[in-house]
């Protein structure tokens, strides 16, 4: 994989899941990341958990690149203006930006129709998913597009494929999810004339810290979840999606996805990248070809 070092990376939403395995990965490749949340170690989010950005910088600096925490409430557009403004300051330049701002867990009532969803609920979601994208990258694309090759990620869940022929099971979810794709290929159209690239991204199944803890393992025996669901042996850590957008990042040809839809997955199979278990699970498809067709499990083929 191409080395990062030199580049400069923000990772908005990194105290947790995809954004803490995306902020390592990069730091493996050598970036300098900032990462952002609203959980510090003295400071807790409306989460109430214990992950934190400090934790997540200084994993980033193990891995091999140089870390940087800052508090950042990505709803606040102040809060914003002023993270780019000290990277400016500091870096004089962002190489990529990666919006995984989300926040929305305990907001989804799932199989709830939209007149008997909680509003306040529904619509708190819909801002934590896209007025915080749209609010950093309003702020961070001006000094994006001072250098060319310039990587934007925006960070969803589903493919457009997938999300544009499965209901995903909650009214705000599904507008909230399949935003962010059209907001992706929007920015693209934006981009593209000065030389950067805007995607889509979403993992599989990610086995978050929030998931381990549903199935009640850890990530050194999360296969044991498989007992309670066989399904989840298609599942990927949070590293993978990270890998994922280290490669893209140093694809010297990376515009050619510019508006696309991707995922970890199917850029594994392009790039040639594994997971931390030296697997390729390629999660997308398997739902469509065995979960929801109501087959028992079988990741031959997928994995």
């Amino acid at each position: 994989m191409k080395s990062l070092l030199g580049k400069i990376a923000l990772v908005a939403g990194a105290t947790r899941g995809a954004g803490r395995g995306i902020a390592i990965e990069l730091g493996a490749a050598g970036a300098t990341v900032y990462v952002t949340g609203r959980t510090t170690r003295s400071e807790r989010s409306e989460y109430n958990r214990a992950e934190t950005i400090e934790e997540t910088a200084e994993l980033v600096t193990k891995a091999g690149g140089q870390g940087i925490a800052l508090q950042v409430d990505h709803l606040v557009p102040e809060q914003v203006a002023a993270l780019v403004k000290r990277i400016e300051q500091e870096q004089g330049r962002l190489d990529i930006l990666v919006n995984d701002i989300w926040g929305g867990e305990n907001l989804a009532e799932w199989h709830v129709p939209v007149w008997e969803h909680s509003l306040d609920k529904g619509l708190r979601m819909l801002r934590l998913a896209i007025d915080t994208h749209l609010i950093t990258s309003h702020y961070a694309l001006p000094l994006i597009i001072k250098n060319k090759n310039g990587l934007i990620v925006e960070m969803t869940d589903g493919t457009a494929e997938y999300n544009q022929q499965n209901y995903r099971v909650s009214m705000f979810y599904d507008q909230a999810k399949t935003s962010v794709i059209r907001m992706a290929w929007a920015l693209a159209q934006e981009v593209k004339s000065f030389d950067c690239t805007a995607v889509a991204m979403t993992p599989g199944w990610l086995r978050s810290e929030i998931m381990l803890e549903h199935f009640k393992v850890k990530e050194d025996n999360w296969q044991d979840a498989a007992s309670i669901e066989p399904h989840f042996l298609i599942s990927e850590s949070p590293r993978y999606v990270g890998r994922a957008i280290a490669a893209l990042a140093g694809d010297p040809d990376m515009n050619r996805w510019n508006g696309q839809s991707l995922s970890s997955g199917q850029l594994a199979q392009v790039y040639g990248f594994t997971d931390l278990d030296g697997s390729r699970p390629n999660c997308w498809p398997y739902l469509v070809e065995v979960m929801d067709a109501g087959m028992p499990a079988d990741i031959s083929g997928y994995r």
